[in-house]
C-alpha cells in the first residue's frame, strides 16, 4: 500500500491529527501535509514512519 494511504488509514483509526503524526513519527508537523502535495519520502523516512505506526499499534492494542 503507498505511505500516504496507509498513514491516511491510521490517522483516521488513531484520531491523530496529520500535524500531530508528523511531529511524532519523523519530527515534521507538516510531513504528512507535503505528501499530499506530491513529496515522496526516502527509504529511511518511509521504514522510520512505518516503525511508528506499527509501535503505536503495538502499544494501544486491547
Amino acid at each position: 500500500m503507498h505511505l500516504l494511504r496507509e498513514i491516511e488509514v491510521f490517522m483516521r483509526e488513531s484520531d491523530m491529527a496529520s500535524t500531530k503524526f508528523g511531529r511524532l513519527a519523523v519530527s515534521d508537523p507538516r510531513f504528512v501535509d507535503d505528501l499530499r502535495n506530491g513529496r515522496q519520502p526516502g527509504r529511511k523516512i518511509s521504514k522510520r514512519t512505518e516503525h511508528f505506526m506499527n509501535k503505536w499499534r503495538s502499544d494501544h492494542a486491547g
